[in-house]
């Protein structure tokens, strides 16, 4: 890379809370962090487990590995412990499967912002493809097909291809027949594919059909997740991956196995009591998941109304707990107001409203579109109670302090159109 730049999701997020820290009162929505209270019974399993200083297997320990078989078992992904390893977040995970995978990388565009730097970092060219109508994700099949045949020509060698399951930034989750059309031409293209499901048990609706590819490629899907998004975890770093059986599994588990040695060793003894118990989805845990899952829908789904409202196109939310929204339908007196891309969109709401969002470029997505990620995540309460409020409540919206920002946000988008329906086109 000829310039290092950091994440910017983070890089945002920080800035935000140094402006916060300073007295400012700024709303964000740029940053999917999950706010919500750490389960006693794992902070004590935590706790119980600080005296275990040794590094352990690089893989995890087999009481750990044999809980994460259990686990994507239980998911439709009959699983062998020799086929998952553990890691500090799936961050490095991804990188790791980037570098061993080979090939260039083929992303849905929009997706998650580090995967493209990730395949930079690793040696290998991003090659984005528009996402469907209907969701995010997953790349459309017939852009896919086409950026395929594209590439080859330019001298390129698309083998990698990565999938979100439910998706960042769209909140939405690909339908089983979309899968099944990516994994033919995976499989017609000698490609391998990286499932992210870090989401997957975040699905707002139980009933909504999710079909992960290592159900339609078992020979050539990894799949990754964590307990990051679906049990609140974030800063306990806990990653997962689970890879296919057969050589083409094998070879690329050993190589990360091999990055992992020589880069973070193992996922620290301690979070492994942890994750073995939650990875074995005792009572707690699944009460705890639908839970949140129901509160993620719950707000998702208002903003996307509020989104809807003042004039933006936008996907419906089914899962995560993000929105995507368009304001192309706005775009000529946006213009009037100097909104003429997403980076002036994203500073616009920031100096006007002081609400932070993530603008689409940041993304992979176009800079000229009028798109951002709206994250949910960070709306349901400031403090323990305020939270666990949330969680029990079947219609948290309506709580003092989620409905106070909900308004705040409609407020200020309600301004946003009025503002729009004042400027003369033209």
């Amino acid at each position: 890379m000829s310039r290092w730049t950091m994440s910017a999701n983070l890089e945002l997020n920080q800035a935000v809370e140094r402006l916060n820290a300073g007295g400012a009162d700024i709303l964000n929505l740029a940053f999917g962090e999950s706010r919500l209270p750490v389960l006693a019974s794992l902070a004590d399993l935590l706790a119980a487990a600080a005296h275990e200083t040794a590094y352990g297997p690089v893989a995890g320990t087999p009481a750990v590995r044999d809980a994460a078989a259990g686990f994507f078992g239980r998911r439709g992904l009959p699983t062998d412990p020799e086929q998952v390893i553990v890691t500090p977040g799936s961050k490095p995970l991804l990188m790791a499967v980037q570098l061993v995978a080979g090939g260039d990388v083929l992303l849905p565009q929009p997706c998650w912002n580090s995967y493209a730097p990730q395949a930079r970092m690793a040696g290998r060219t991003p090659i984005t493809v528009p996402i469907p109508r209907e969701c995010g994700g997953v790349p459309d099949p017939a852009a896919l097909r086409a950026a395929i045949r594209t590439a080859r020509a330019r001298g390129l060698d698309p083998r990698l291809l990565i999938c979100t399951l439910p998706d960042t930034p769209t909140g939405t989750v690909a339908p089983p027949d979309l899968v099944r059309a990516v994994c033919e031409i995976a499989e017609e293209a000698d490609l391998t594919v990286l499932s992210d499901e870090i989401y997957r048990d975040t699905l707002h609706d139980v009933r909504t059909p999710l079909l992960s590819p290592a159900e339609v490629l078992p020979h050539r899907t990894v799949v990754t997740t964590g307990l990051s998004k679906s049990l609140a975890l974030g800063g306990w770093r806990i990653g997962l991956g689970r890879f296919p059986a057969g050589a083409l599994g094998e070879r690329i588990r050993a190589g990360v196995l091999a990055v992992a040695s020589d880069l973070w060793s193992t996922l620290a003894r301690p979070m492994q009591e942890a994750a073995g118990y939650a990875f074995g989805d005792p009572p707690e845990i699944r009460h705890r998941l639908a839970a949140s899952a129901r509160l993620h829908g719950a707000v998702a789904r208002t903003l996307h109304s509020i989104m809807v409202a003042a004039g933006a196109r936008c996907r419906p939310p089914t899962g995560a707990f993000y929105v995507y929204p368009d304001f192309e339908p706005l775009r000529a007196p946006l213009a009037g107001l100097g909104i003429t891309d997403s980076p002036s969109l994203q500073q616009y709401l920031l100096d006007e409203y002081d609400i932070s969002v993530l603008a689409g470029h940041q993304l992979g997505d176009d800079a000229g579109a009028l798109r951002f990620k709206a994250a949910t995540s960070m709306l349901y309460g400031h403090t323990d109670e305020e939270q666990h409020a949330a969680l029990a409540s079947t219609d948290p919206v309506s709580l003092p302090h989620i409905r106070r920002t909900m308004t705040r946000i409609e407020t200020a988008l309600a301004d946003l159109h009025a503002r729009c329906r004042a400027e003369p086109v033209g």
